[in-house]
């Protein structure tokens, strides 16, 4: 039993660090490439480019497994 909560646990801790690193990711992206017409989707805003950059590393990290 207590094999199966370390999995679990191990799990959620690599999850939440996709999140985080893929967050990241997305907010250096709008940093260094951004969009200077301020006409593109995601790199506009740096909110939509964090969290787009979010949703890539959880798709990733879970392996897309929903």
């Amino acid at each position: 039993m207590r094999l199966a909560h370390a999995r679990e646990t191990k799990m959620i801790w690599y999850t939440l660090a996709s999140v985080v690193g893929g967050g990241v990711l997305g907010f250096a992206y709008y940093k260094m490439v951004g969009c200077r017409t301020g006409t593109c989707p995601i790199t506009s805003s740096p909110y939509i480019s964090t969290l787009y950059g979010a949703l890539l590393g959880y798709l990733i990290g879970t392996g897309a497994r929903m």
